[in-house]
């Protein structure tokens, strides 16, 4: 009976080819002794290990950019300002951020939990180590934190060649947790501006010049600027966020303030507009910047009306 191949992408029976029945083995045919050795699996093992560390890298920066907000937010709220900014807690404080951000994208990425485990050992232990110099007047804080992050490279990549052919862990992802993945520039638009909600504040009128150009400079990368039609419709968006940019220059006081907090506002409503049609920047981006000016807008409108100036 002739054996079939399942192919998974496609989940089609495919026969597989059948060697033609001789009386003597086709000397021209390779057998597995005889193939010759190939540097692509090594290659792409290499391959592997590299990403890996660097969405390590990445995942850290984004635990303690995203983390340090509400780490002050909480600081703030609950009277321990002073205490976190003690050198010893700031650095156990900045370890926490990172592994938050690491043992997320590793799960996601279907690592197990013992090497979600060593990882996040290696952004303890460094600064562990070096406390005790530190308690005993060796060292001073910036050696602390320098010195806590220099080990902690070689202790990643020791993780990482450690488990790198370790088979992906069986993990079930929950509906809510697919939800939350595919709307990531939400969260993180969120997470970026969780600490002005605590301290809200009205920035300056000139950084309403950011809103047109971010999509200008995107659409020139993208060159999705070509067609005359949508080049023109972002040079009069850009037309339109400098005249109100020069208009709350010049009026100031409380009168710019609410220009400012509604240009923000109205560049929410630009960004819905692209994230429907896709014409300049991607969708993910798009989304991001709308989550992320309307929620500077509302705290800019929260910092006007509790404040008399």
């Amino acid at each position: 009976m002739e054996k079939t191949r399942i192919y998974a992408d496609s989940l089609t029976a495919v026969p597989s080819p059948a060697p033609l029945p001789t009386d003597e083995p086709n000397p021209s045919t390779p057998t597995p002794t005889s193939a010759a050795p190939t540097t692509a699996a090594p290659t792409s093992s290499r391959r592997r290990l590299l990403r890996h560390l660097g969405e390590m890298a990445l995942a850290m920066v984004a635990g303690m950019l995203l983390l340090g907000g509400l780490w002050d937010a909480a600081g703030t709220a609950l009277g321990l300002a002073g205490p976190l900014r003690r050198p010893e807690v700031a650095a156990l404080v900045m370890a926490t951020n990172m592994t938050v951000g690491m043992a997320v994208v590793m799960r996601y990425r279907a690592h197990r939990w013992r090497a979600v485990g060593e990882m996040a050992a290696a952004m303890y232990v460094p600064f562990l180590l070096l406390l005790v110099p530190f308690r005993a007047g060796l060292i001073d804080a910036d050696a602390l934190l320098l010195g806590g992050h220099l080990l902690m490279i070689p202790a990643m990549v020791l993780v990482a060649v450690r488990h790198r052919r370790e088979a992906p862990a069986p993990v079930r992802r929950h509906r809510v947790v697919v939800a939350l993945a595919h709307r990531w520039p939400t969260g993180l638009a969120v997470l970026m501006t969780v600490e002005l909600w605590v301290d809200p504040r009205v920035f300056s009128p000139w950084t309403m010049l950011v809103l047109p150009g971010g999509y200008l400079v995107i659409g020139v990368a993208r060159r999705t600027l070509r067609r005359r039609r949508v080049l023109a419709t972002q040079l009069g968006g850009l037309a339109v966020w400098v005249a109100l940019t020069l208009v709350a220059v010049t009026v100031g006081g409380r009168a710019a303030a609410w220009l400012v907090a509604l240009g923000w506002l109205a560049h929410a409503g630009w960004d819905l507009v692209d994230h429907r049609t896709a014409k300049v920047v991607p969708r993910g981006y798009a989304e991001w910047c709308g989550v992320f000016d309307a929620a500077l807008a509302g705290t800019m409108i929260l910092a006007i009306l509790t404040t008399n100036t």
